[in-house]
């Protein structure tokens, strides 16, 4: 068996009709259809670097288990972190996703909970989170029957810097104007309750089932950021942390926990012991195993990067701070 080293991923680019053709200031391209998402860490991601190149991060979990995902991972042989990018250029279809327990109950090894940190934001751009208060379940869905269920959203106005906790369980949307960084737990599993009256299958009875009127969703309060380093959220399922170089890092990960590490402004290379070194820039991602140990980072002139990991003791879910519904756009 070949021995494990900072993996290098080549990004999914997923079209999606509310997306965007020009994905700056992320990739320095313009694309000729839509394009929604940029996966990093989903198990068909391949690797661009070193022995294991070609080979996805799906095939690795299952290969080398806890020495690439963690001790603290659900799963021996599933990599337990999905990061993307999102171009909405338009509103997402109105969605929820179920908690580990209602996904379990349907085969599915875990739910979904998320967040995202606005790295752009036009001005007036919203998301939404959960329903109004006071609306209950039946008033939604025949909102929904009668095509008017944004209505009953909680909008958001986010700016960049915003970090925001979706917890499951909580109906949600993202409208147009922004550039998102998601972490969220690995899996796909999207009931679509409303899409405004386009022509797109609904799951409706499963996404009522999966729906809590009363989440932890929201903007995460946080002190003031350092001058370095910031981490901009820790939750039972994810640690995100903000760091901007000075000079050169060295830390490692540890048994419990890979590293992701994604860079969203300037260039760097990853360097650790018998590895060829990674240059890595903008819309990047490097996934460090958990077995690899120490490593160091080193900007390029200038490195901004997201670290994201799985967190290690008890953690609560984050304080949040949800505004009263904004009037839409």
């Amino acid at each position: 068996m070949p021995q494990l080293y900072p993996l290098l991923m080549i990004p999914i680019f997923d079209e999606r009709p509310w997306g965007v053709r020009d994905l700056r200031p992320v990739y320095t391209k313009v694309v000729k259809e839509p394009t929604g998402e940029s996966w990093l860490t989903w198990e068909d991601n391949r690797v661009a670097n070193g022995p294991l190149a070609g080979r996805s991060l799906g095939e690795l979990s299952q290969e080398f288990g806890r020495d690439l995902v963690g001790r603290l991972a659900c799963y021996d042989g599933r990599f337990p972190l999905l990061v993307k990018f999102l171009f909405p250029g338009d509103k997402l279809s109105v969605q929820v996703h179920p908690d580990d327990a209602l996904a379990q109950k349907s085969g599915n090894p875990c739910g979904k909970t998320e967040c995202w940190y606005v790295l752009r934001a036009e001005p007036g751009a919203q998301v939404a989170l959960g329903l109004k208060a006071g609306v209950t379940l039946d008033e939604f869905r025949r909102a929904i029957e009668e095509t008017r269920a944004e209505e009953l959203l909680n909008w958001v106005d986010v700016f960049a810097g915003d970090m925001i906790y979706v917890a499951a369980g909580t109906v949600h949307t993202i409208g147009g104007g922004m550039v998102l960084v998601e972490t969220q737990q690995t899996s796909d599993i999207t009931y679509r309750l409303y899409d405004y009256g386009r022509p797109r299958e609904l799951h409706i009875e499963d996404g009522l089932a999966a729906t809590k009127l009363h989440t932890n969703a929201g903007k995460v309060a946080r002190g003031v950021p350092g001058k370095h380093y910031d981490v901009l959220i820790q939750s039972p399922f994810f640690q995100v942390e903000k760091i901007k170089f000075a000079g050169a890092l060295q830390t490692n990960t540890t048994p419990d926990t890979p590293h992701i590490l994604v860079a969203i402004s300037g260039a760097g290379i990853v360097e650790a012991h018998g590895m060829e070194p990674i240059t890595f820039a903008t819309g990047d991602a490097v996934v460090v195993p958990a077995c690899v140990g120490e490593y160091t980072v080193r900007p390029q002139w200038e490195l901004e990067i997201m670290r994201m990991s799985l967190p290690g003791g008890t953690v609560s879910e984050p304080e949040t701070i949800l505004p009263e519904s904004a009037s839409t756009k």
